[in-house]
């Protein structure tokens, strides 16, 4: 994907939202802190679903204790973006902030 095909537009309410443009397709993503913790939360519950079924054959429990590990670790990128979110909401100048 090329530069010009991602842009950041500024929205009247204050709040940033971020396009990609496919072709004749578009993706916005409006609030990216709440859509990347969202997709981590999602992302977390497959690795443990999926290290819980490996624990059903034998030959699979490695895989499903790398799985867990995986998931455990991901745990810890929850608060990276909280912390992302406020750090970045304190750069904003406070005429954009949104009570």
């Amino acid at each position: 994907m090329t530069r010009e095909h991602i842009e950041r537009v500024d929205r009247n309410d204050g709040d940033e939202q971020l396009v990609i443009r496919m072709g004749r397709e578009e993706l916005i993503i409006r609030q990216r802190y709440q859509a990347a913790s969202i997709l981590n939360d999602f992302l977390i519950g497959l690795w443990f679903l999926l290290g819980s079924i490996a624990f059903f054959w034998h030959t699979w429990q490695d895989t499903g204790i790398w799985l867990f590990v995986l998931g455990s670790a991901q745990l810890l990128v929850r608060p990276m973006i909280r912390l992302a979110h406020q750090v970045h909401l304190r750069s904003m100048p406070p005429e954009r902030w949104d009570f």
